[in-house]
């Protein structure tokens, strides 16, 4: 699959178009497993925007979200690449 971004900024650009602020480090993380075509694995303790995060790429790419829940306190998350909702 072709990167869908050509910048850091435009990522940070496309989260902002779908209401999620992002700083250059996740911009930047973003960026670049789009650019490897490697999926990103989000820790953080609840309430911290994990969710939101996978939300925001999936709505600006234009990506399926399918959000598994493991078990309590585990979620799996995978971008599919179709750009059907």
């Amino acid at each position: 699959m072709a990167p869908r971004f050509t910048s850091v900024q435009e990522v940070r650009d496309g989260l902002r178009d779908v209401n999620y602020l992002a700083d250059d480090g996740i911009a930047g993380v973003a960026f670049l497993a789009d650019r490897l075509a490697k999926p990103i694995l989000v820790e953080g303790p609840a309430g911290t925007g994990k969710t939101q995060l996978a939300k925001s790429i999936a709505d600006m790419t234009g990506a399926r979200l399918i959000r598994l829940q493991c078990y309590e306190g585990m979620f799996l998350f995978i971008l599919l690449g179709s750009t059907s909702k």
